[in-house]
């Protein structure tokens, strides 16, 4: 069986690809902290916590706090969304979202390939893309129904407690998925599909980092990817 992975100890010519934009890494960090304060206070606002206290309940608030810091993030995580689904359609070829629906023989023949070298581990020969590969870029598309559907059902909620128009457009939701108890319970088990996948995509992250060491994580900091030269690139 052909290995591909990089001898790290020879010494390669690399040159630079400008891959991810500005705007897509500020949208991946914002994302990233938005969904982190979100499972943490939606985790206590499902479990809060009880503290013992003899001072008047009005006067702690953290409770309110913490709704109010998860209402807050809510609506930044929608913002940051619309911002990226806004450069979908005006960056660079890399973050099109033409790459994250596959529509060609090519990109299912690669989604193949991508799992049987990450899941199935029965390849050694890496599929070498700049941006995303086809797999990561169709988890993605799905990745992003879901977080879409974690907006419906979190302002779904939302929309019964407050005034604001923007929750308002979501009232529907609860009475049409069977009301408060579904709802909350979607919404819950959206919070721990979110954890799993940042385990497994800092984790495929990593991996592809080392096997291809064209900088993938680098890249989200600094845009650049470093490819050696005389590299068949797929994508």
């Amino acid at each position: 069986m052909e290995k591909t992975i990089v001898n790290h100890s020879q010494p390669t010519e690399y040159y630079e690809v400008y891959v991810w934009e500005w705007p897509v890494r500020l949208f991946h960090w914002v994302n990233f902290f938005s969904i982190m304060i979100l499972a943490v206070t939606g985790y206590f606002i499902g479990n809060p916590i009880s503290i013992a206290s003899i001072s008047e309940a009005s006067a702690q608030y953290w409770f309110g706090k913490i709704r109010f810091v998860h209402f807050v993030t809510a609506y930044i995580f929608v913002f940051n969304s619309v911002i990226r689904i806004y450069w979908g359609f005006v960056g660079n070829k890399y973050v099109r979202f033409n790459n994250f629906i596959p529509t060609s023989r090519k990109q299912w023949d690669e989604i193949l390939d991508v799992l049987k070298m990450d899941v199935l581990q029965i390849r050694e020969k890496a599929t070498h893309s700049v941006g995303h590969n086809a797999l990561a870029g169709f988890i993605y598309a799905i990745g992003f129904v879901i977080f879409l559907f974690s907006v419906f059902t979190g302002f779904g909620l939302y929309s019964a407690m407050t005034d604001s128009w923007f929750a308002g457009l979501f009232a529907w939701v609860v009475p049409a998925m069977g009301g408060d108890h579904a709802v909350r319970l979607w919404h819950h088990m959206l919070m721990w599909f979110y954890l799993v996948f940042m385990i497994v995509h800092v984790y495929l992250a990593a991996y592809h980092d080392y096997v291809e060491a064209t900088g993938t994580i680098s890249s989200m900091f600094g845009g650049w990817k470093f490819l050696r030269k005389k590299k068949q690139i797929t994508r």
